[in-house]
């Protein structure tokens, strides 16, 4: 006897904050196992939708740059409680592992010089075993016949050999055209719930300029004001805005952007994505940690809102603009195929990343292999939590570092 109660569309952004904060701070695992919780918690306990709706806001969410999860919360805010549910979901969500990777820029270089460096090392190493297995888990849905796989071998090589933000922006344009010609995935059920609250045609066509406006404008105005705060939003806002593959491609993104700028040493860099892997919430909180860490010693708690607002306004802006349209879109096979092209390229910057910055920064010894194959292991094979291997070897790097024994 199916249990789920009706679909209930009525609701307020209060309610929405207070039931994704929970999320924000019980949703372990990744967009994939975070989705698998929104379901449990919205459609089978709350029932705000039903199962249709919401595997058809999970198809919306598959298709827009960012943590698939991170979409799917706000477009559920959306439909619950309209336009300020959207803003209270994605806030409820992000605020916890936010706030906690803010702290962690903080932390990190005020580690012990000995057990620090063994933390750091850790978590390097449990850093690419996880882009080892996201390459894994994203190729088998993205890149499982020969025109996808093409594609993403193509851009893993070519991003290989050439770095930075442009050539991830030429390689998804590529994949986008490439799939538009060749590729035709099947289109989402239609859902039956009663009609939900969102936003006017006119609303969601401001949304999708503003997006545009601003992927544009702010590098402009970053390079003319010469304002660090400003560049920083500028890099954090186009990293969120060309994050495909469920917000694993933000560590490429961010090292093509800070690191080889010079903003950013690499190893913070790998090692902070190790530890936003052990905490629950939105990949997208990442942004934080590369905001504040630039700028620890001059109100980096503020750099770290700025990234982290600015991380997660394009998701916003895509919800809120391409929600009123998705019925339509949904059923057009060349938006879907320029989706899918994307989407394998996405799994080639995964895999170039595999290299560098992942395992470059994390192989210091011949013995380092073996670790991380280890950590590889544990994440595929045995199927431990994710946060389980990351703070189980950050804690045994940090015991058995060389010169923590050797004191």
């Amino acid at each position: 006897m199916d249990e789920t109660p009706p679909p209930d569309p009525g609701g307020h952004p209060g309610e929405v904050f207070g039931a994704f904060f929970r999320q924000g701070l019980t949703a372990f695992g990744g967009p994939a196992a975070q989705a698998a919780a929104f379901r449990r918690e919205f459609v089978e306990r709350r029932g705000w939708l039903g199962e249709a709706a919401f595997a058809d806001l999970f198809a919306m969410a598959q298709v827009l740059p960012g943590p698939s999860s991170n979409a799917l919360g706000m477009a559920i805010g959306l439909r619950r409680a309209g336009p300020i549910g959207l803003i209270a979901a994605a806030l409820g969500f992000a605020l916890p592992a936010g706030a906690a990777m803010v702290g962690l820029a903080y932390l990190l270089p005020n580690l012990d010089v000995g057990w620090g460096d063994g933390v750091l090392h850790g978590l390097k190493l449990a850093a690419a075993a996880l882009v080892a297995q996201a390459v894994v888990a994203m190729a088998r849905p993205l890149a499982d016949d020969p025109i996808r796989a093409g594609i993403a071998i193509g851009a893993a090589a070519g991003l290989y050999v050439a770095h930075g933000p442009v050539a991830q922006i030429l390689a998804l344009g590529a994949g986008a055209v490439f799939g538009l010609a060749f590729l035709r995935p099947p289109s989402p059920a239609t859902p039956d719930d009663p009609a939900p609250r969102g936003l006017p045609a006119e609303a969601g066509m401001a949304a999708l300029a503003l997006f545009v406006l601003i992927l544009g404008v702010l590098p402009f105005l970053a390079g003319l004001l010469d304002q660090p705060l400003l560049g920083l939003a500028s890099v954090a806002y186009r990293s969120g805005a060309l994050a495909f593959g469920d917000g694993q491609a933000l560590l490429p993104l961010f090292h093509g952007e800070v690191v080889l700028r010079g903003w950013m040493e690499r190893d913070a860099l790998v090692a902070g994505y190790g530890a936003m892997n052990a905490l629950p919430g939105p990949s997208l909180s990442f942004a934080g940690f590369v905001g504040a860490s630039q700028m620890v010693a001059d109100g980096g708690w503020v750099a770290g809102v700025v990234a982290l607002a600015a991380a997660f306004a394009p998701s916003l802006l895509l919800v809120a603009g391409v929600a009123p349209f998705w019925d339509r879109l949904k059923l057009r096979p060349a938006t879907r195929g320029a989706v899918a092209g994307v989407n394998a390229v996405a799994v080639g910057l995964l895999a170039a990343a595999l290299w560098s910055p992942a395992l470059t920064a994390a192989i210091e010894r011949p013995s380092d292999w073996l670790l991380a194959i280890g950590a590889f292991v544990f994440l595929a094979v045995a199927r431990l939590p994710a946060w389980l291997v990351v703070v189980a070897f950050a804690v045994a790097m940090g015991a058995f570092h060389p010169t923590v024994v050797g004191t």
